[in-house]
Order: structure tokens, then C-alpha cells, then sequence
């Protein structure tokens, strides 16, 4: 949220405004109550734009973005949506870019064709990684880890060990830590011998 938002002020600075979409309300409204108090602090006019904006607040929100009058509009789908215009959008955000779809991500670029794309993700799509590896895409790392993160240790094991495994998550619960266990596939497949999450669920549920 505080590399799209510095990246918006640089652009709201040069005198153009700046657009950062989400994919559920929820996290739009979030990202608004983050930025606005920082944005306002900094003189930048926050706005947002979703499904709940209704009527004449909707109707002053847009009247305010085609004047110019918002520098940082905040929102969901509706962002990209017809009657929505922009006085000059230099930037877009899109956030957790793949929950969106290619059109709707496109959608909100072709407001203004010659802004720039910021999109950003935790998990990015087999097509992401392809525009990056064939140059369409500039790519931005955040390596370094918060202040007071203890170091990580990796490891690998053969599947027959994981009673051990087991073993060790025992201790670690009995000592109030908490565990991510990620599998490949939700349900199990007929087609592919890998872990499924609600299997694994059973059996940790068991052991545990």
C-alpha cells in the first residue's frame, strides 16, 4: 500500500491524478481509510468509488474527478466503469492484480491510454510472469523484511518423514506458535498424485 501510494503522490505532485483499484470492496475501503488519513496530511484530495456509492454522492464524486477537483480516486470494478472520467490519470493501481480479469484490468488503462500501470500481487498468474520474462513488464522487488523479523530457515523432507513433521508441529502448537500448511489442490484429483488441502486437513485434524 506505501509503494502504490508514493508512486500515486509522485505522479499527483506532476500535476496528474492517480487511480488505485481492488478487488472487493472491503479492501478498496480499507486502502481509503489507510491513504485518506496520510493523503490529507500531505494535501492530496482522496476519494473512493464503489458499489455503495449511490445517487448524488455518487454523481458528486464524478463530477469532482472529471474537474480535477479529486487527485487520488480509490474503488473496485466500478473505477473502470462508463461513466467514469478523468480529467488526467497518470497512474493506475491495480491491486492484487490476479483477481482481475485481462479486460477489466485493461478497462481501467484505457481511461487514459497514455498513463502508466502499477499492478501488484502476492501471487502472480502463469500471463504475468510471461509479460515480465518477454519485457512487457517492469518488475519491482521488495527483498528486505520488516524491522525485528527473526530469520528464516528452509528445509526439505521426504514424504516419509512426516510423522516427524508432525512430531514438530506438536510442539510448536503446544507452544502457542501457529502453522501454514499450503497444498497444491483443494479436493483430491484422480488425475494428479499430489497432496489435496482437505485431506491433509483430516489427517492433521487427527494428529493434532
Amino acid at each position: 500500500t506505501i509503494v502504490a501510494l508514493l508512486a500515486a503522490a509522485d505522479v499527483i505532485e506532476a500535476g496528474s491524478q492517480a487511480a488505485i483499484m481492488a478487488p472487493t470492496e472491503i479492501l478498496a475501503r480499507q486502502h481509503y481509510d489507510n491513504i485518506a488519513k496520510l493523503g490529507n496530511a500531505a494535501g492530496i484530495r482522496t476519494a473512493i468509488l464503489t458499489g455503495r456509492e449511490k445517487g448524488k454522492r455518487r454523481e458528486e464524486i464524478l463530477a469532482a474527478l472529471a474537474n480535477g477537483e479529486v487527485d487520488l480516486l480509490i474503488g473496485t470494478h466500478a473505477l473502470f466503469q462508463g461513466p467514469v472520467v478523468f480529467r488526467d490519470l497518470g497512474l493506475a493501481v491495480v491491486d492484487e492484480q490476479h483477481r482481475f480479469g485481462v479486460h477489466q484490468r485493461l478497462a481501467l488503462s484505457d481511461k487514459a491510454p497514455s498513463s502508466d500501470i502499477l499492478v501488484m500481487t502476492a501471487t502472480p498468474i502463469p500471463r504475468t510472469l510471461v509479460m515480465t520474462w518477454y519485457g512487457d513488464m517492469a518488475v519491482s522487488k521488495l527483498t528486505e523484511k520488516p524491522a525485528g523479523r527473526k530469520p528464516i530457515a528452509t528445509s526439505a523432507l521426504p514424504l516419509e518423514r512426516l510423522n516427524d513433521l508432525v512430531s514438530r508441529m506438536e510442539r510448536a502448537v503446544s507452544e502457542g506458535q501457529k502453522i501454514y500448511w499450503i497444498c497444491p489442490l483443494v479436493e483430491e484429483s484422480e488425475a494428479l498424485d499430489v497432496a489435496a488441502a482437505e485431506d491433509r486437513y483430516k489427517a492433521l485434524t487427527k494428529a493434532l
